[in-house]
């Protein structure tokens, strides 16, 4: 940076655990470019210790500079909460920018706040699009990409959406993906933990499942009919399965009083999700950080949704579409157990760089007059 160039202020805002992961490559590269100064806001929408705290320490994020403490509530409540809180904080720091990240209730609440005082913002992640508007996150998407100045997108996919929306292509960049950015700084780190060592499991010998989706968790005969499957997989073949939350409570009131019958753990925290990731024969969804996740690790992902935002996982990656019906679901997993697996490639531009690329042009954009 040379003398005339002045420092370009962001602000930052992570609330939920896939925020973490995206935010952190973020933050280095702001710092790495010598040209920002950078003020982290957590709104505390995840407050779990292990959902939260514990992936700013293994993801080398310094401490937030603010924690809202927003904690759980209604999508009004969460939203309305974030939306009182960042607009005095966006009033003091006053930044060149808002970068908020991915689709939850904290994006759209502190997009809108900064919208609303005239404050620039940068949509990471932006343009994903599952079509479903039942889901919030589809909602939070939308909005937040409507109000951006800046929308940086993953794949091609997300830049056509944006067009078809009616997003001036000026707007519009293809960086890449920063949770891949994350997963590719951190894999060594991972096959360190001995995460398989310690949960008695062989590599290639076990499944990983991951489930919080209203539609598989809210509703009682969907939750039986989906353990079901699981169950019977994990006679075969062990299920291992770190219990979300929110999924921890549906299974304590909607699955007729029993425990699964797989192997239920607690939380991991993100080395070990993803060392558990990397060496699962497959991996069971209805995420969409691990949707790409499993495509950037080259393992067989079978996604438990009837829609995905991130199309190109299944058309270039290693996601089969499985949906929500659990004899669908059945018919997949004898294909995955036969070996028929979906052969993928990492897409372009998931190489670890995309927090630079985004670095780079909010420094070219933000430095003008």
């Amino acid at each position: 940076m040379t003398s005339s160039q002045r420092r370009i202020r962001i602000v930052a805002v992570a609330g939920a655990r896939p925020n973490f992961m995206k935010v952190a490559p973020l933050l280095r590269a702001f710092a790495a470019s010598g040209r920002f100064d950078s003020f982290l806001v957590h709104t505390g929408q995840h407050y779990d210790e292990s959902m939260s705290e514990s992936f700013f320490r293994e993801l080398g994020i310094a401490k937030p500079d603010v924690n809202l403490g927003v904690g759980s509530g209604s999508h009004a409540a969460m939203t309305a909460e974030v939306l009182r809180q960042i607009e005095p904080i966006l009033i003091e720091q006053k930044p060149d920018a808002l970068v908020v990240v991915g689709d939850v209730n904290s994006t759209i609440a502190a997009a809108l706040a900064a919208s609303k005082l005239g404050v620039r913002i940068a949509h990471v992640e932006a343009g994903l699009r599952s079509g479903d508007r039942s889901m919030p996150e589809e909602i939070n998407r939308v909005l937040t990409d409507a109000i951006a100045d800046f929308l940086f997108v993953t794949e091609p996919a997300g830049r056509e959406n944006l067009l078809r929306e009616g997003v001036p292509d000026a707007r519009i960049h293809l960086v890449g993906n920063v949770m891949i950015d994350t997963l590719v700084a951190n894999l060594a780190r991972a096959r360190e933990q001995r995460t398989l060592e310690r949960l008695g499991l062989a590599a290639g010998e076990y499944v990983a499942l991951t489930l919080h989706r209203p539609a598989n968790v809210d509703d009682p005969a969907q939750l039986e009919a989906l353990f079901a499957v699981f169950e019977e997989l994990h006679r075969e073949l062990p299920v291992v399965f770190p219990v979300h939350p929110r999924t921890r409570a549906a299974i304590a009131q909607k699955l007729g009083g029993r425990a699964p019958r797989v192997m239920a753990i607690d939380p991991l925290g993100y080395l070990d999700f993803l060392a558990l990731m990397a060496d699962a024969r497959f991996v069971l969804t209805d995420s969409g950080g691990v949707q790409e996740e499993t495509t950037a690790l080259g393992v067989p992902c079978l996604t438990l949704r009837n829609n995905t935002e991130r199309p190109i996982t299944i058309s270039e990656g290693t996601n089969t579409l499985a949906g929500t019906d659990p004899v669908a679901i059945r018919d997949e997993l004898k294909k995955l157990r036969a070996g028929e697996t979906q052969r993928g490639r990492v897409p372009a531009l998931w190489d670890g760089h995309a927090a630079e690329r985004i670095a780079r042009i909010l420094a070219s954009e933000l430095e003008r007059p």
